[in-house]
């Protein structure tokens, strides 16, 4: 440092000071960057706090609902559907599957034999689907749409740059086809569940892709002249999106609800209401896989309160948690008899043909809501006119008006089963020679029943015979069959709900249509005779021989009313 002035050497001493506190902070920064964060970006942290949160739900469930427990897992395991099933099997698990409308009240397993065929289908050596093929399941209640397609689920969509914007694609300009479900179930199934609810715009594309098997996508914004569209969108433009599938729908409307369009490229399958013994059988199963106990009496108990197979499992679990409750593994009648009460729920009675008939009572079969057959009781009062020559009508019970759509238009008419009784009373008077404006009738149907439809008619003529003569029908009989002025007895439909409804009700003798008829009906566990006039069917309905004097084809009736 010889020869240096003061000042060089102040200069000097700074620079080793400064030098020195560099390399003390260096070396203090060195030491402590392994055990500090370094800093992210605020949304990125944001995104780590979310990712954290979900996993920790998701790592956290409940107990699975008995609803899940008792979801049969193969197609066999559905209970009270087994023509269903077989149907089922032969529209879908074969070389060539169809298309498939299911129809069925609520709960009676429509959507679970949906869920299991494709995996039944996959297992037979001549079936299209394969491995690959998968089950797209879409509620029509729920499906969104815009008239525009921008966001269509079930057919797909276009992604405009107008309206998305995002992505890169959507700065350049081009539009993104979008696929659907119909595109997505591309050589599977696409199960769409409460089919009848699908909006009428839906409705109609939904028909066009069943035929084109393809999916067309229109946009304002694609030109095939545009050489920056990627070749594949060019393809789905042009060719359109391959939706190669099988349709299995499922609705508790009826029919006629549907368009004809629709039913048309269909084959349509009828699972049946669950009976008694069904319901009985779920709530046993359903006992069982939570672990309770339940006397088969109990389970019948409970089915005689159930509307569906839901309904039965939901209100075992119910039981269940009062006998959990108790410290109890037995559900006893009581528990059924309380969860009745707290969640109000109504028995229902299948209604029993009598054992003793009645003079002036018959038992008409008809079908009920849900396409259930029921049987219903019919009673005929007869009493001579109050004002001579001037008998009056009365059809206590039945729909006197009822309106209808026609070609846009909407007509009101005089309610069928009142035009029933009319057309009986008018048969009465052709061919039994029996004057009916020197009575009084009234016919009613006990229970509150809304009686509609002319299928009552020879039920209705039994009943008046009944009350004319004073003579009871043969010991459990039903009848259905439409009546004319002429005395023919004409087809009417539902027939085979309403047999299901008369072996319930342990009817033995049931007179039916002859144009109804089929030789299926020979097997059935009572007897099931064909008429086709208002004579046959009265001889058969009292037991009138046949070698009875008849004079021009008129029974001869024995008046105990004057």
């Amino acid at each position: 440092m010889e020869g240096m002035g003061m000042e060089d050497i102040w200069v000097w001493l700074v620079m080793q000071v400064v030098l020195v506190l560099s390399i003390y902070l260096v070396a203090k920064r060195a030491k402590t960057s392994g055990t500090q964060e370094v800093k992210k970006p605020k949304h990125g942290r944001e995104e780590c706090r979310e990712m954290r949160e979900l996993k920790q739900m998701r790592a956290r469930s409940l107990s699975m609902p008995l609803s899940e427990r008792a979801r049969p897992a193969q197609m066999d395991d559905i209970i009270g559907q087994r023509d269903g099933i077989r149907a089922l099997r032969a529209a879908l698990c074969g070389p060539n599957p169809q298309h498939v409308l299911i129809y069925g009240p609520p709960g009676c397993g429509k959507t679970c034999a949906a869920r299991l065929v494709l995996d039944e289908a996959k297992r037979c050596p001549d079936s299209p689907f394969d491995g690959d093929s998968r089950f797209v399941e879409v509620d029509a209640t729920c499906v969104r749409f815009d008239e525009r397609s921008i966001a269509d689920p079930l057919l797909g969509s276009v992604h405009d740059p107008i309206y998305q914007g995002a992505g890169a694609l959507g700065a350049q300009g081009i539009p993104q086809p979008k696929p659907g479900a119909v595109s997505r179930a591309h050589c599977g199934v696409l199960f769409l569940d409460e089919i009848g609810e699908l909006h009428p715009v839906q409705m109609n594309k939904l028909l066009k892709v069943l035929e084109d098997r393809k999916v067309f996508f229109e946009s304002a914004y694609y030109s095939g002249d545009n050489t920056s569209i990627p070749r594949y969108i060019h393809d789905i433009f042009q060719n359109g999106m391959p939706a190669d599938f099988r349709l299995v729908g499922a609705t508790t409307r009826r029919p006629e609800e549907l368009p004809p369009a629709l039913r048309s490229r269909c084959v349509e399958l009828y699972f049946k209401p669950l009976s008694d013994h069904s319901l009985c059988r779920i709530a046993l199963g359903a006992a069982t896989r939570l672990g309770y106990g339940m006397e088969p009496d109990t389970a019948m108990l409970l089915a005689s309160y159930c509307a569906s197979g839901r309904d039965a499992v939901n209100m075992v679990q119910l039981a269940a948690g009062a006998a959990y409750g108790e410290g109890r593994r037995q559900i006893t009648d009581g528990d059924v008899r309380w969860v009745t009460q707290i969640s109000n729920c109504q028995r229902h009675i299948q209604p029993k043909i009598p054992e003793t008939p009645k003079a002036g009572v018959s038992v008409g079969l008809a079908v009920g809501n849900g396409g259930v057959g029921v049987a219903i009781e019919i009673e005929c009062l007869v009493e001579p006119a109050r004002s001579k020559g001037a008998g009056a009508l009365e059809v206590g019970g039945a729909v006197e008006y009822e309106e209808l759509e026609l070609q846009g238009r909407r007509l009101g008419r005089k309610g069928t089963a009142r035009t029933s009784a009319e057309n009986v009373l008018g048969a009465f008077q052709k061919n039994l020679g029996w004057d009916a404006n020197a009575y009084d009738v009234r016919f009613n149907i006990p229970g509150g029943l809304p009686m509609d439809g002319p299928s009552a008619g020879i039920a209705l003529a039994v009943a008046l015979m009944g009350a004319i003569s004073g003579k009871a029908p043969i010991p459990k009989l039903a009848l259905t069959g439409e009546i004319t002025v002429q005395g023919e007895v004409r087809p009417v439909g539902g027939v085979a709900e309403k047999l299901d409804a008369a072996i319930q009700g342990g009817a033995h003798t049931v007179l039916i249509p002859k144009a109804n008829w089929e030789e299926a009906y020979a097997s059935l566990p009572c007897d099931v005779i064909p008429v086709e006039d208002i004579a046959q069917t009265l001889r058969l309905a009292f037991d009138i021989p046949y070698e009875l004097t008849v004079t021009e084809g008129v029974i001869p009736l024995l008046y105990t009313t004057a």
